[in-house]
């Protein structure tokens, strides 16, 4: 296999990579084991040597080739296909798209990355049946006065970071030593810089000095853009590295939950609050409501913490709960469209939540109503199982729902992403987030054994599979990313899928699960990405097991903490050491991201935390009061901590314990 080595000098003016004759630089490359399979890739081993008499300073360019047709690139939780460079991109959030030729901004024919906005160390494509690309170490290290990859188990003092490219343009994909962030450094959606001089990112060679590291190849056939996982899977078993110890997971949900409970309860909305900050002024606690039934409030908090307050045996807990079920149940639904409202300010419920302003069409959102109806059902089963409490009334108010949800479906078997505020007709479409819709109804049907819905949840489910999951490419789950892909939708679809083998028994459905985790997993970090900035990097904070949200808003939250159970579900099923081992660190990663104690994270009390995790420099836009830059923001956020609760005190609580 050919390699194309290249390199940009800190001391030249034009950002071109030229060859490295140029740079005073030399390369050796020895490709040595290896069949290029995902479990046995081409070994390549490189070594760069500074012919110079005085160092060079710069970033060395890597890049393997492929014979291109059509290519899709994948370079996990940074870039999916071309991040839909073939749509539409006049839109407020801005995220990374490939489009050839020479676009306008935000798209590019190329990108070049620091390599720990990757969640694993490898930039893949597949195009043509069969699936290209490498890996390599994210960075290096220093250990004896020698510059080498880091690897587990090789650790020494950290040098500099790697970086990973991709070029539509040119069929390639590449490595870099050092890194640029090129044409744009995306810090988050709406904070876009463009391309910086080099300077702290610059890899140094001293005079006579040479560099040896290893780039493992693949080249292999595969049926479709699945096949990407089969290398995933193995680079994880080569790079990974536990979460850092956390509580026991018992002592992780008290934390949480009590925080939520004594905190960021509204008695007088009888709702939680969306976000408490410490008043440092007064020394109480201030509040950002934003209530909504869903997504960021409402249901997604009250569910999990009545679940908590069930398994805890917390009483006045489970009534603060129920108050927020009950409320939303009561009050919001819309008599004109006959569906839930999603906000409430002001005493009065509507569909102007925060995130109204940035949709495209207004109406209801069918991510936040499934959400909301599928968390009703849970907590109708919690209740019934563990209190032996039945709330009827909880199940009508969802048996009058849904009718209205099938009537949106369209004719491809996909449900809207918007639906109209005045009839609860389907408006929009084109997106992922409507599977919270399947998930609800498949629950639906499993809880009550209801089957009348099974042929168009069957359908619609092989819609969702060959249009988005198949392909690796889930986008329009949350509302504020403009169709960017994520990973929040595919949680719901990974709930839908379970409750639809549960209701047939078809190992298909068990299967469409397996690659829907994979699609997660490509967000889930692998290592412990080395943080440079307080307060992650001096509490020692991990990010395996934690999950990039999507390409638009890139940093660490803890939604995929929600779907313990789902992971669970599956491993009682298959015997899957790789997928066990994902819900572990989910696990580890949830029990040890939040306040173990008072000011752990450098801000408030025991059992808070936020949902901005920055694992990488790039993302950090949080300051201490000194002006300083922090890596997460400072405010304890109950849908967060819950989505911790949740996977928590599910299923898998009976599982395991202190």
């Amino acid at each position: 296999m050919e390699l194309i080595i290249t390199a940009r000098s800190k001391a030249q003016e034009d950002p071109e990579y030229t060859g490295l004759n140029g740079h005073g630089l030399h390369a050796s490359v020895e490709i040595t084991d290896g069949t290029g399979s995902a479990r046995h890739p081409f070994q390549a081993h490189v070594q760069i040597t500074n012919l110079n008499s005085t160092p060079w300073s710069g970033v060395i360019h890597v890049e393997l080739p492929f014979a291109k047709a059509d290519p899709r690139f994948f370079l996990p939780a940074f870039m999916y296909g071309r991040n839909r460079g073939e749509a539409p991109q006049n839109v407020p959030n801005e995220f990374p798209r490939l489009r050839e030729g020479q676009p306008l901004r935000p798209s590019s024919p190329w990108w070049m990355v620091r390599s720990d906005r990757l969640s694993h160390p490898a930039a893949l494509v597949y195009d043509n049946g069969k699936v290209w690309g490498l890996c390599a170490s994210p960075y290096f290290v220093h250990q004896d006065g020698v510059k080498s990859q880091w690897r587990p188990g090789h650790e020494g003092e950290f040098y500099q970071y790697g970086g990973f490219t991709c070029s539509l343009a040119k069929g390639t994909v590449g490595y870099t030593l050092g890194y640029e962030n090129a044409p744009l450094l995306f810090i988050k959606s709406r904070l876009v810089k463009e391309r910086a001089p080099l300077e702290e990112n610059c890899f140094e060679l001293a005079a006579s000095e040479s560099v040896a590291f290893m780039l493992d190849l693949y080249d292999y056939k595969a049926e479709s853009e699945l096949g990407i996982n089969a290398a995933l899977e193995d680079i994880y078993f080569r790079y990974y590295q536990p979460p850092r110890p956390g509580s026991g997971i018992r002592s992780a949900a008290a934390d949480l939950s009590k925080a939520i409970y004594q905190y960021a309860w509204l008695p007088e909305d009888r709702s939680y609050t969306t976000f408490v900050y410490e008043d440092k002024e007064t020394g109480g606690y201030r509040y950002n409501k934003i209530i909504s039934t869903s997504w960021t409030n409402g249901l997604t908090v009250a569910t999990p913490m009545l679940m908590a307050a069930l398994r805890l045996g917390d009483e006045p807990m489970r009534g603060q709960a129920l108050s927020c079920i009950e409320n939303i149940i009561a009050n919001s639904l819309n008599p004109a469209s006959g569906l839930p409202y999603e906000a409430y300010q002001d005493g009065e419920w509507s569909i102007h939540g925060w995130w109204f302003d940035g949709m495209r069409t207004p109406g209801h959102s069918a991510y936040l109503c499934g959400q909301a109806l599928f968390y009703i059902m849970k907590a109708y089963e919690y209740e019934k199982r563990l209190k032996h409490v039945v709330h009827e009334e909880w199940v009508d108010f969802v048996r009058k729902i849904l009718p209205v949800l099938e009537r949106s479906r369209n004719s491809d078997g996909e449900y809207p992403t918007i639906l109209s505020e005045r009839t609860g007709a389907g408006l929009e479409y084109d997106s992922f987030g409507g599977t919270w819709i399947m998930a609800a109804i498949a629950y639906y049907s499993w809880l009550t054994g209801n089957r009348s819905h099974l042929d168009s949840l069957k359908r619609s489910e092989r819609h969702y599979y060959e249009t988005y999951v198949k392909r690796m490419e889930c986008y329009g789950g949350p509302l504020d990313a403009d169709k960017a892909v994520d990973s929040e939708g595919i949680l719901a679809y990974i709930r839908a899928v379970r409750y639809l083998h549960a209701l047939t028994g078809d190992e298909l459905y068990l299967d469409h699960m397996r690659d829907a985790l994979a699609y997660e997993f490509t967000f889930k970090f692998v290592y412990n990405s080395p943080v440079q900035v307080p307060p992650l990097s001096t509490v020692g904070w991990s990010s395996c097991g934690g999950s990039v949200t999507s390409v638009a808003n890139p940093h660490i939250h803890p939604m995929s903490s929600s779907v313990v159970d789902e992971l669970y579900y599956y491993v009682k099923r298959c015997e899957d050491p790789y997928v066990k081992q994902r819900m572990l660190d989910t696990v580890g990663w949830g029990c040890q991201t939040y306040n173990r104690y008072d000011r752990e994270f450098d801000h408030g009390l025991t059992g808070w935390m936020s949902e901005r995790f920055c694992h990488s420099e790039g993302l950090v836009t949080e300051t201490y009061s000194d002006g300083s830059p922090a890596s997460t923001w400072f405010c304890l956020m109950p849908w967060a901590s819950s989505s911790i609760i949740e996977g928590l005190v599910g299923e898998y609580w009976e599982e395991d314990s202190e």
